[in-house]
């Protein structure tokens, strides 16, 4: 999950970008600042300081303001012409300001190298300084909007060019003092010459690092990114597209339990647990899936996380499809009876199992909280599976795995992790009594109106279901979130103690909707821990006095042809990026530190044209 959860982390600031208003007038401002200070260190002449300062930061506005705001407001609409994606005013504005503050720097470093070595070197460190931001721009640009190199290059260019065109018409213009004095052709042609050189720079180090990527996944990176951001900064689904033609198709399956009422026959609450990961971020793919597959039945519907990892990540919403047809499929086949067991837990080192039988079924709750642990793989969910139908002799097993208990360094559970034989261990001491009592069940959904994301909360908020077998109440909570901080699961039980319940279990849906704000990871209990455990208690004693009789079947059915990341791809496009952050680390700096020395080397020291 690392691996692509890492990236989410860039979300937080693809959407807090200032506000236009903010970006223009920090130009105005900085512009200003800048002209006054480079009129006070060059020692204009006669001037006294009041005219330094008012021609200074009419200079400064002209040459580095103006032409950075025209900038701003020229780059979006070119983009926008030429189809591209992802650049509001508000981020052009942005890239516009921080491509002046760059100039900025640069010619103020200039101006002081000129005065303390009595050199002039202002109008080349103007023009340095806009070579620096042609490349910058140009690599933002192709890499976030999808209109190309050419293209990109293109609108790139326009900062620059309005940059020095300004710097030329104030210096024409100034009747205050011709302080800098230089040839425009020889200045045009150290300009032009020195883009050239980092557009061939870039161009070389971006083919270096998206071959990997073309070559074995045939996608190319810039377009990845692109609309990885635009999915980011817009909900866009295009990425969708990208992943649906390197997607594998499997088969897998979904258990469901189902709890008929006793009064009319209808469905009173579904309890699915589909093995099918909620991934990869954001709303894409089967990231919603908990919400998205609960919202197509017209009952009180829990989606709890199955047995899977990334790798079953849906390459698509459509593909949800798939698992709501198992799931039905599944209910038209179900046979009912009211007959159930007690909730018993069984432990062995870190693994904790709950077990419950309902029917011809029963029901596994896996955690090893408060030992932190990712997605149990699904072979391994197989495993559990086939283990305990033959162990206790029922013809169907749900494996949940309650995702309780977020720790950072523990991956995912893998076949041969010994984790894996905890499990199967605690499985081994289960006592299979057959499901003979009555059962009752009371639901209730909270949406948790005054949580978010940023709270790790996702759309689906907080699901409770109490079941009461021959006067046992469980309470069966599930938090629409992508895990749990550590230790929050055994506190929520503390304060649960004086409830009318005898056993609780606390899951997470997974979903990795939440994972597109904050940081990578987004465990709920991070932050409003005691709000949580309020809305949990309230959520209890709802279900609790929602109870009634009811009857109950299982079933595990195959959702086949599951258009997914599948095994190979995932850890296909895993190791590329993997290689391909650790070959630019070593690339980039020679591409670009040659192509700094060369441009520097163009400007400052060779004769003027």
């Amino acid at each position: 999950m690392s691996s692509m959860s890492n990236v989410a982390g860039l979300s937080k600031y693809i959407r807090t970008f200032p506000k236009t208003g903010i970006s223009i007038f920090s130009m105005i401002f900085i512009s200003f600042i800048a002209g006054t200070l480079i009129f006070l260190i060059n020692h204009m002449g006669n001037l006294t300081l009041f005219e330094k300062i008012l021609y200074g930061g009419a200079f400064g506005f002209g040459v580095f303001g103006i032409s950075s705001i025209s900038s701003g407001a020229l780059m979006q609409q070119f983009i926008n012409s030429m189809k591209g994606i992802n650049l509001k005013t508000k981020h052009s504005m942005l890239l516009s300001l921080i491509s002046m503050i760059i100039i900025v720097i640069i010619s103020i470093i200039g101006s002081l190298i000129s005065t303390i070595f009595k050199l002039d070197l202002f109008v080349n460190s103007v023009v340095f300084g806009c070579v620096l931001i042609f490349a910058l721009l140009i690599f933002v640009l192709w890499s976030t909007s999808s209109i190309g190199l050419i293209k990109s290059a293109i609108v790139s260019s326009i900062q620059p060019l309005l940059v020095i065109s300004m710097l030329i018409v104030v210096n024409v213009l100034g009747s205050a003092e011709q302080a800098f004095e230089f040839g425009i052709i020889s200045l045009f042609i150290k300009l032009i010459t020195a883009n050239l050189i980092f557009l061939l720079a870039i161009y070389s180090f971006v083919k270096v690092i998206e071959s990997p990527l073309k070559r074995n996944l045939g996608v190319g990176l810039l377009e990845l990114l692109s609309l990885f951001i635009s999915h980011l900064g817009d909900g866009s689904s295009s990425l969708e597209h990208i992943f649906e033609d390197i997607g594998e198709p499997i088969d897998t399956l979904v258990g469901t339990v189902s709890f008929k009422s006793m009064k009319d026959d209808t469905i009173k609450a579904l309890f699915i647990s589909p093995c099918v990961h909620p991934g990869p971020i954001g709303e894409i793919g089967g990231s919603n899936m908990p919400t998205i597959l609960a919202d197509r039945f017209d009952t009180f519907t829990m989606v709890a996380h199955g047995p899977s990892t990334h790798d079953f990540n849906p390459v698509s919403q459509k593909e949800i499809d798939k698992v709501e047809l198992a799931v039905n499929k599944g209910l038209a086949d179900m046979n009912y009876d009211n007959k159930a067991s007690k909730f018993v837990r069984y432990c062995e080192e870190n693994a904790k199992v709950g077990v419950q039988f309902f029917n011809d079924g029963m029901v596994l709750l896996n955690t090893f909280a408060p030992n932190g642990s990712d997605d149990i793989e699904f072979g391994v969910g197989l495993s559990l599976m086939t283990q305990s139908k033959k162990h206790c002799n029922v013809n169907n097993s749900i494996v949940i795995d309650c995702h309780n208990s977020f720790n950072e360094e523990k991956g995912r559970v893998l076949p041969g992790n010994p984790e894996v034989f905890q499990i199967l261990d605690a499985i081994d001491k289960i006592k299979c009594v057959k499901a003979e009592e009555t059962v009752k069940i009371g639901c209730n959904y909270d949406p948790m109106e005054t949580l978010d994301k940023s709270n790790g909360i996702g759309e689906s908020g907080l699901k409770s279901m109490v079941i009461e077998v021959e006067n046992q109440k469980t309470a069966y909570v599930l938090l629409d979130s992508n895990n749990m901080e550590i230790g929050f699961r055994e506190r929520i039980f503390k304060e649960v103690e004086n409830l009318n319940i005898d056993e609780i279990e606390v899951m997470t849906t997974d979903t990795h909707s939440v994972n597109t704000l904050s940081n990578g990871y987004n465990p709920v209990g991070v932050t409003n821990k005691e709000e949580i455990i309020e809305y949990i208690i309230k959520s209890i004693n709802n279900a609790i006095d929602d109870l009634e009789p009811v009857k109950v079947g299982c079933s595990v059915n195959r959702i086949e042809g599951l258009n997914t990341f599948g095994p190979n791809n995932s850890v296909e496009l895993v190791s590329t990026i993997s290689s391909i952050v650790a070959v630019s680390r070593i690339v980039a700096p020679l591409i670009f530190i040659l192509a700094i020395l060369l441009v520097f080397v163009w400007i400052f020291y060779l004769p003027s044209i």
